[in-house]
């Protein structure tokens, strides 16, 4: 790839690209979990609120890539604590969303958002990174293990009729 690869923080003027991007995670996960997610829309403006959300508050943030001047991908997180009787008390960013145009798919992009989300939340004092992802996304736990991420709990659940 002979375009430049470049990253920035996400701004409210960059609503509709995020949602025209996140479309992907709505296919993804809708084709193996209709019963949970929405499928994609023609109308992405649909998820304005909820990524506007993440540009509102100054405890989460969405990194976009660009590759050359085409918006190419994203990642949402915040930062949360952990404490209580039976916990170290922790702070710790969460990851919420990774996603990458399927034309990118292998060229770093998803490392490099990665990346920028480890060196957020290490500034606000982070001491881990957490995220959550189904089973059947084989792509996304392969390149979350290559970075060093590990399977620390499962998660379970049953479908009540």
């Amino acid at each position: 790839m002979d375009e430049v690869i470049s990253y920035r923080e996400a701004t409210v003027e960059d609503v509709a690209v995020i949602c025209e991007l996140g479309q992907l995670l709505n296919a993804i996960h809708h084709a193996d979990r209709p019963d949970i997610y929405a499928a994609e829309t023609r109308d992405y403006l649909r998820d304005a609120p909820h990524w506007s959300g993440f540009l509102n508050n100054p405890e989460q943030v969405i990194f976009l890539a660009f590759v050359g001047v085409r918006a190419a991908g994203f990642v949402s997180a915040g930062m949360f604590s952990a404490g209580g009787p039976l916990l170290q008390p922790m702070a710790f960013a969460r990851i919420g969303s990774v996603c990458v145009a399927q034309v990118f798919w292998g060229k770093g992009l998803g490392r490099g958002l990665i990346e920028r989300v480890q060196g957020w939340a290490q500034e606000r004092g982070a001491k881990d990174i957490r995220l959550s992802v189904w089973g059947f996304n084989t792509h996304a736990r392969r390149l979350y293990e290559e970075l060093g991420f590990e399977t620390r709990a499962f998660e379970m659940g049953m479908r009540l009729t």
